[in-house]
């Protein structure tokens, strides 16, 4: 009786540590394999693309052409141009546009008009092979023949016009139906934008 008293003590005590050492232990994740599961990655983090303003060497000027929506007379009243950008890359546009009046030589040989703004000025950006349109709307010639300016002036006609855009150069252009004639040298231009204007 005493012997079998022995055996069992020993048994609890020998269970003791077994037990202990359970207690103390943290669960582990493992795979199939029983191999501890690694920690899962972060997701990396997305960087943001930078679109750089568009420079006049990726920048193409398209001839312009009279606009549907114009001031009555026998002028040119308004006309529309478009810049495509032809890099490889997108692009960005901001702002309004210089506008001169030049003869078929040098862009430098101009005769800069007054410019009033129309609208306000929003970011452009250009994919490759999109474009940006201007609407250039001039005060108006009246009459035939030579024709006469309601203030009084005479009208002019320019051949080609320099249009300067903000940080991109400037560019000449002609208008695909004849010539420019305007009175005053005075121009308004809407902000450059991605909607074709009429």
């Amino acid at each position: 009786m005493h012997h079998r008293t022995i055996r069992r003590a020993v048994t609890v005590a020998a269970l003791v540590p077994a037990a202990a050492v359970l207690i103390g232990c943290t669960a582990t994740a493992t795979d199939a394999s029983g191999a501890a599961a690694a920690p899962a990655a972060s997701a990396p983090a997305h960087r943001a693309v930078v679109v750089r303003p568009c420079t006049a060497a990726v920048l193409k000027v398209s001839p312009a052409h009279q606009a549907a929506h114009r001031p009555a007379g026998t002028g040119t009243g308004a006309a529309i141009v478009a810049f495509t950008n032809t890099g490889r890359t997108a692009c960005t546009l901001k702002g309004f546009p210089t506008v001169a009046g030049a003869g078929n030589g040098s862009p430098q040989l101009n005769v800069p008009l007054r410019v009033r703004h129309s609208g306000a000025a929003s970011t452009v950006r250009l994919a490759h092979g999109a474009r940006a349109w201007v609407k250039l709307t001039f005060v108006q010639v009246q009459g035939e023949g030579d024709g006469y300016c309601v203030s009084g002036s005479a009208p002019v006609v320019y051949p080609t016009l320099v249009i300067g855009l903000p940080g991109a150069g400037k560019h000449q252009t002609a208008l695909d139906d004849g010539q420019f004639a305007e009175c005053d040298d005075t121009v308004t231009v809407t902000a450059l934008t991605a909607r074709k204007p009429t």
